[in-house]
């Protein structure tokens, strides 16, 4: 990119997590972080999706390591930290993109679904966060760059409240709450912590709702022309990529079409 120097448009020689890499907006994140150089951390419960993705970027000379978890125990989270650390040798930047969208009303609910919700978009992105931040810290303080990111997904639903997805609003308003407190905490450490929200992507995310969920959800975005996952990859890129002084903390990002 014009007018930046090297050292702020690489990643080389730096270390990225990314919980959900296997497939959607984790996948496409962990292609563009190991285009630009970094060494990449694949941690989602589905290993053949995993090492699949890791033969691609491998054939692509970048590094990856394949680490089957479930984040939202908290052992499987820090264990998935710390053989990042212990195979690559520092931690430089965590993506939180694993999360789970279940819509429905909340009167009737099915409260299985709201642990599940819970579970993932909120408990995961803190216990992983929790077990990353040390060396977070650490990277933040030491060459290459001197500066560390923390990057946590999140949704237009936590910008949006609307009926029928109460509990989902309620995680996604809650990852923005604590990421937005976070910052406050470790700025002034260089370590930036950035919230990406996105609006309608066409991923996989829509489809474990229920078929009743599924039709409203298509009655709502069907006609619109769709985020694709690499559209909120080249924002996290752009972000991580971005020089010591710059910090962007937050990114809201619709389709051209998508009114709320």
């Amino acid at each position: 990119m014009a007018g930046m120097s090297p050292s702020q448009n690489t990643l080389t020689n730096t270390v990225a997590l990314v919980t959900g890499s296997s497939s959607g907006i984790g996948e496409a994140t962990a292609v563009a972080l190991a285009q630009r150089g970094a060494a990449v951390a694949l941690v989602a419960r589905r290993a053949d999706r995993l090492e699949a993705l890791a033969a691609r970027i491998g054939a692509d000379g970048g590094r990856t390591l394949v680490l089957p978890a479930d984040i939202t125990v908290q052992e499987q989270a820090r264990d998935a930290v710390e053989r990042t650390v212990a195979e690559f040798g520092r931690l430089d930047t965590l993506i939180n993109n694993a999360g789970v969208m279940l819509l429905g009303p909340v009167v009737g609910a099915d409260s299985q679904e709201w642990d599940h919700m819970i579970d993932i978009n909120l408990r995961g992105l803190l216990y992983t966060t929790r077990a990353a931040l040390s060396h977070l810290l650490s990277a933040a303080d030491s060459d290459p760059r001197r500066v560390a990111d923390l990057v946590n997904v999140s949704s237009v639903a936590g910008r949006v409240a609307r009926s029928g997805s109460g509990v989902y609003n309620a995680t996604k308003h809650a990852v923005g709450a604590f990421s937005e407190a976070l910052r406050q905490e470790v700025t002034e450490r260089h370590l930036r912590v950035a919230l990406v929200e996105p609006g309608a992507v066409s991923t996989e995310l829509a489809g474990h709702n229920r078929p009743e969920v599924l039709q409203q959800i298509q009655a709502r975005f069907g006609s619109i022309d769709r985020l694709e996952a690499q559209d909120i990859a080249d924002a996290i890129l752009y972000i991580v990529t971005r020089p010591r002084h710059v910090a962007i903390n937050e990114v809201l990002i619709r389709p051209t079409e998508q009114q709320g």
